[in-house]
């Protein structure tokens, strides 16, 4: 790392240069799966669940709805995801997986979990869940 001593100690600019450094290898797993790293969050985020609207993958993802949307649209077309309109409220739709996305991110999810296990390893396991803990704080209190 280069010497600086604002940016070595700077919270905001650890927190990235950790992400990026931790996320570098899985998402060229991602990747060579045809996935940018936004599609895989998409995917991820509605593993496990039945569906989600464009909001909730929107904050999810870290991305703006306008762009969710176009990834969505353009993953429907993939067959990856299905759109369904929402009862309570005809300006939004529910977004689910299909039998296509659901194979898809089954082994991204397991090469995630594995990658994601390599990295805490090197923490232990005090630290991991510490860690874990204070990054959940940071995030509600933001």
């Amino acid at each position: 790392m280069a010497n600086s001593e604002f940016v070595d100690s700077y919270l905001p600019y650890l927190l990235a240069r950790a992400s990026f450094t931790i996320s570098s290898e899985f998402h060229a797993q991602v990747e060579a799966a045809g996935l940018t790293v936004s599609e895989w969050r998409i995917l991820a985020s509605l593993s496990g669940v039945k569906q989600r609207t464009v909001g909730e993958l929107a904050e999810i993802v870290l991305a703006k709805q306008p762009t969710v949307t176009k990834m969505v649209l353009r993953m429907e077309t993939d067959n990856l995801l299905v759109r369904t309109p929402c009862t309570q409220d005809k300006r939004q739709a529910w977004v689910s997986l299909t039998p296509a996305g659901q194979k898809l991110v089954k082994p991204l999810l397991k090469k995630a979990q594995q990658h994601e296990q390599q990295v805490l390893d090197l923490l232990g396991q005090a630290h991991s869940a510490a860690l874990k803990s204070i990054l959940q704080k940071l995030i509600v209190k933001a």
